[in-house]
């Protein structure tokens, strides 16, 4: 296996509504961002990949209209997939790893502003039996947080104090969208959106766009040589996994794939320092924390999370390039970052980053 590195990570402000930014702006500030921080420019990448749903523009190949953003000239290897970033990462993890390019460019990017956000995922279901219902997604939610309220394996109070470290984080992240010093007992007077779910057990609506360049190690080690860049984040263990689609036929309580994926990234090899976990509702985060094996001394998700700014299809980029953007800058050693796709958490990316 090929050593890859994260070297440089950028990401918009998250915004409740980006006006009449469109998607060729946010990509371009990001992406400029990404490169202009290791002094790259196109010519240095190699390959592109990003990550997108072109239901939120509600057009046919959205996707390709982000792409003037990188421009036409020189031509460059690029390719897309109709999913979280998190995903497009994958794909050129890959790429790298059978030796087909050397360097890559990752983006995501979302307007969720331009749609119902709670009805459109529905187009993401299964066509002949889900699809028809058209349950939105916090309805779907509401179903697995019954689940583990009936289980007693959490209580709401649980999932309100999840809120309240969320806005207390969020303090000190300039990008966030959500932030603030919020009481248990203010969460909890909330009236509900979905029983048992209360509009901050939710994440926001929220555009935005992010964007990291990661290198093999060769590449890396010769830029440190060279002064380009201070530090790097390997990816010393990627996994995705999935569970089946049709919610009836599996436990909604545990997050069976978020366990296989977090089992083969080796996430239980070594200390956690922090956690970005791909949680769009509160309850979310209780699980993914016991499915992934991750303990109290953790920091949980120091950016805030997915609870103060949710950037869809960009959004597990982003938790990734937190992570990696930490131990660059020799915050952490060691981190994990997730990334999730489909309801109640169907889909499950697992990331073990190490300075």
């Amino acid at each position: 296996m090929r050593d890859i590195a994260i070297i440089s990570y950028a990401q918009t402000p998250q915004l409740r509504d980006a006006g009449a930014q469109n998607d060729i702006e946010l990509v371009m500030d990001v992406t400029h961002k990404a490169m202009d921080k290791v002094n790259f420019t196109i010519d240095d990448i190699d390959f592109i990949c990003s990550g997108s749903c072109d239901y939120l523009g509600g057009a046919a190949f959205a996707f390709v209209n982000a792409v003037d953003a990188l421009g036409a000239v020189p031509p460059k290897v690029e390719s897309h997939v109709e999913m979280d970033a998190a995903w497009a990462l994958y794909e050129a993890w890959l790429k790298m790893q059978m030796g087909h390019t050397e360097s890559a460019l990752i983006y995501g990017f979302g307007k969720s502003s331009h749609c119902e956000m709670r009805m459109t995922p529905t187009l993401q279901l299964d066509p002949y039996y889900y699809t028809p219902l058209w349950p939105d997604t916090i309805s779907l939610a509401g179903l697995q947080a019954c689940t583990l309220l009936d289980q007693g394996k959490y209580t709401e109070e649980d999932f309100a104090k999840v809120v309240v470290n969320s806005r207390k984080q969020a303090l000190s992240n300039p990008q966030a969208q959500l932030k603030g010093d919020v009481t248990v007992e203010q969460i909890l007077a909330e009236q509900y959106i979905v029983d048992p779910l209360r509009k901050s057990d939710c994440c926001p609506v929220t555009d935005g766009a992010s964007a990291l360049v990661m290198v093999t190690r060769e590449k890396a080690e010769q830029l440190i040589a060279d002064g380009k860049i201070e530090k790097a984040a390997y990816i010393t263990g990627l996994d995705h996994r999935t569970d089946t689609h049709a919610l009836g036929s599996r436990d909604l309580s545990i997050a069976t794939s978020a366990s296989i994926a977090a089992e083969k990234a080796g996430v239980g090899k070594g200390g956690i320092d922090i956690a970005e976990l791909y949680a769009p509702f509160s309850f979310q985060e209780l699980m993914l924390k016991e499915a992934m094996g991750i303990g109290e001394n953790t920091k949980m998700n120091p950016s805030g999370g997915t609870l103060a700014g949710h950037a869809f299809m960009s959004h597990g980029l982003e938790r990734i390039g937190e992570v990696a953007d930490r131990i660059i800058k020799g915050e952490a050693g060691r981190g994990v970052a997730h990334a999730t796709s489909g309801p109640c958490l169907q889909q499950n990316l697992v990331a073990v980053l190490e300075a």
